[in-house]
């Protein structure tokens, strides 16, 4: 063997080998993952941190890769905030909030995010509706009402635009008319930070704080943004801790958290941002920040110091330790490969120690605050977020007394504490101005003299709103005639804007903010709408003018499944499962009388709609009638009907010989179908199923045994041959008919 071919083979050995070490790593570096999430899901969080830092160490984990290490100290973190001794009362304020929201009252006209006015209001897909700046600054993943998802930053279409719901812009604007021009202010500012004209919005925001002391709250945190596009920090600092609302906005708290990112005090930032989650679990960001943070904060001072795969292979206890590894490998001969390794796992380890005591120097009742923002502040009291995730390890009672002395701080005062003044004169100046705030709030009544009904008609119908639905477009109608309208047309009635995912989902969810003010404002017209539609509901579920869909022959507990796309149709089937029917009747076509006078009645047993409107209905035979008279209703025939039955046989003889009859017409149609062709053999049990069972009574309802309801079905005959065995009311004569088809059938070769 040549040179050149020995040092090749040597390379191709040592790659392989390299990659069979990088295989395993990569193996053992996901097993110490799937260990750490182990340990964060049962709440083991100082065990879960040493295993993301050891993690850290043997390659790159991703952000979200820690999102149940920070669910594990967010639950710590509300656990403690929730041990103060102001909680009961707070979640007390709070239900009663909620209770008082739920009544509707004043904050009907309230954001359900920002609790300011609803300006520009836009409505999800859930039915509850938001102002348009909370949405276009994406301050909610979820509803705040019913949790439902925010698709695509508010659309309901999922896109980025969000369409403001035109009715209610019209009657804000009419009903408060000051307090819409406030909140196109606002929006304005807005408008200016995303263009990057941050001057321009500091101005604007600052005139609109100076003029209308309403829009305190949001202008400052609105400007805030902007001082910190500008890096004026401190100011930005300012606009986000001024008032009670900012230890209890997400908002506020999330903006605050921003700003000490930026100024580099990532540890101030982190508390912050796990008290913005405490506050509201779902604020988009806020977790993905956390998860940031924390992954630098775990991930080793040298990026190129990894323990060695060789010397930790062994040690596979789900509670592993980068100090045991240490141990491990100092215990192993020293080659010098070995030593590297031993010197990389003591730099891990040192890595360690040092994080930890960045943690739990915390804990020490002389904590200088050489990192607090000013002389005249400090960030969320004094629990760090490295005591409260290090809390439940607390090994010392001093320090879990401590601990909770630190953390048993009133909201009030969990964000912002003055240190000019002592804590009790803070809590009754804290206190002091939520209850100016409560007593400033106004309730937003309508003007009597501005509140007309026909600003709540529909533009369809012309009558008041009935469960009004709103389309992604932001045109409202109500439900039923929006959905007539869908049936001809996946476009907006008045903007002709395409529907068609709207359509798809099906979603048609009933505006909450427009029903609850005709509800409150306009209940003797609601009232009496509501009554003509339950007379006009009665009128559609009366089972003597039943709806009639003229498509194809049907029978008796026989299968008929239907493909559903006329308009007329799609309005008849949907009224069938709104009024809880359920049923329908189906005839053959007539060319004189429209349809035949004998059919079947169908029951739905289920429904799929499609993505453009069709649907595909689950039905099956049950009894006979005969119409009585026709007539039309919205595009589709009904007809006055009475239902058949088969004339029971009463002699013993008779019934005998009807019996007899029976079966061997029985065992006829079995030999026919079995000895058919595979496939029309097939194909007959794939539509119809297979023969049904004899049965012991053949009398014992009015349609007789079903086996002759589905040879009827499946025999190759004419349908009007069909329809006149469908209208027979004696069995006998059913009976004899299949057997004259049987035979027929039978005496054709290869049949």
């Amino acid at each position: 063997m040549s040179l050149q071919s020995q040092v090749e083979e040597a390379q191709e050995a040592r790659s392989a080998f390299f990659i069979g070490v990088s295989e395993e790593e990569e193996d053992h570096h996901l097993l110490i993952l799937q260990r750490a999430n182990a340990l964060a899901s049962e709440n083991c969080l100082k065990e879960a941190i040493d295993l993301f830092s050891v993690a850290l160490r043997y390659g790159p984990v991703q952000p979200e890769q820690l999102s149940t290490l920070v669910d594990c100290i967010l639950r710590n973190f509300k656990r403690k905030a929730a041990a103060g001794p102001d909680a009961l009362s707070s979640r007390r304020r709070r239900r009663s909030r909620d209770a008082q929201e739920s009544r509707g009252g004043e904050d009907v006209f309230d954001c359900p995010s920002c609790r300011s006015f609803l300006g520009e209001p836009v409505t999800l897909a859930c039915g509850h509706s938001y102002c348009k700046r909370c949405l276009q600054r994406q301050l909610l993943s979820k509803c705040k009402r019913c949790s439902g998802a925010v698709a695509g930053g508010g659309g309901r279409g999922g896109g980025s635009e969000q369409k403001v719901t035109v009715i209610l812009c019209a009657l804000l604007e009419k009903w408060f008319p000051g307090e819409l021009k406030r909140s196109k202010t606002l929006c304005e500012v807005d408008e200016l930070c995303r263009s990057r004209r941050y001057h321009e919005a500091v101005s604007l925001a600052t005139e609109a704080i100076q003029r209308d002391p309403d829009t305190t709250a949001v202008a400052r945190l609105s400007r805030a943004e902007a001082y910190m596009a500008l890096k004026l920090y401190h100011l930005a600092l300012e606009d986000t801790e001024f008032g009670p609302w900012s230890s209890c906005s997400g908002e506020a708290l999330f903006r605050k958290a921003m700003v000490l990112q930026e100024m580099g005090q990532v540890d101030e930032s982190l508390q912050v941002f796990l008290h913005c989650l405490a506050v509201d679990e779902d604020f988009p960001g806020a977790k993905r920040q956390v998860e940031k943070i924390l992954c630098d904060l775990l991930s080793p001072a040298d990026e190129n110091v990894k323990v060695g795969l060789r010397e930790t292979t062994q040690n596979t206890s789900p509670r592993l330790r980068n100090k045991t590894l240490v141990a491990d490998a100092e215990a192993q001969p020293s080659s010098p490969v070995q030593r590297q390794h031993q010197v990389r796992a003591a730099s891990a380890h040192n890595h360690l120690e040092s994080l930890e005591k960045r943690w739990e120097s915390l804990e020490r009742p002389g904590l200088s605050r050489a990192r607090s923002l000013r002389a005249h502040g400090s960030i969320c009291g004094e629990e760090g977020l490295k005591r409260v995730c290090s809390a439940p390890q607390l090994g010392d009672q001093d320090k879990g007394s401590l601990l909770k002395r630190k953390l048993s701080v009133s909201d009030a005062e969990h964000c912002v504490v003055d240190s000019g003044s002592n804590k009790l004169k803070k809590q009754g100046v804290a206190k002091g101005s939520k209850q100016k705030a409560v007593k400033a709030k106004t309730c937003r009544r309508v003007p009597k003299d501005l509140l007309d009904p026909s600003d709540l008609e529909c533009s369809l119908c012309m009558r008041l709103f009935y469960e009004p639905v709103t389309t992604p477009c932001g045109h409202t109608f109500c439900k039923s005639c929006l959905e007539r309208c869908l049936d001809h047309m996946p476009q907006c009635p008045l903007c002709k804007e395409s529907l068609k995912e709207y359509l798809a989902c099906r979603n048609y969810v009933v505006t909450t903010v427009l029903e609850m003010l005709i509800k409150q404002y306009l209940s003797q017209e609601y009232a009496e709408r509501t009554k003509t539609h339950l007379e006009e509901t009665r009128e559609l579920s009366d089972l003597k003018n039943v709806p009639i869909f003229v498509c194809t022959m049907a029978y008796p507990t026989v299968p008929c499944p239907l493909h559903v796309f006329e308009p007329r149709y799609r309005l008849m089937i949907r009224r069938c499962m709104d009024t809880g029917m359920r049923q329908f009747g189906m005839c053959i076509n007539d060319p004189q009388k429209g349809f035949v006078d004998h059919g079947c009645m169908l029951t739905i047993r289920s429904v799929h709609f499609l993505p453009d409107g069709r649907s595909v209905v689950d039905t099956i035979g049950g009894k006979r009638f005969r119409v009585l008279s026709r007539g039309m209703k919205d595009g589709y025939s009904i007809a006055d009907i009475e239902h058949l039955g088969d004339t029971r046989v009463e002699g013993s003889d008779e019934l005998q010989r009807l019996q007899e009859l029976h079966d061997a017409v029985y065992e006829q149609a079995r030999d026919w179908f079995q000895n058919l062709k595979i496939h029309f053999h097939n194909q007959i049990l794939q539509h119809f199923g297979p023969m049904p069972e004899r049965e012991a009574d053949i009398q014992a309802t009015p349609n007789g045994p079903a086996c002759c309801w589905w040879l009827l079905a499946v025999l190759p005959i004419d349908p009007r041959y069909q329809l006149s065995v469908l209208s027979m009311t004696s069995l006998k004569e059913r009976l004899v008919k299949i057997h004259h088809i049987l035979t027929y059938l039978q005496s054709i070769p290869n049949n």
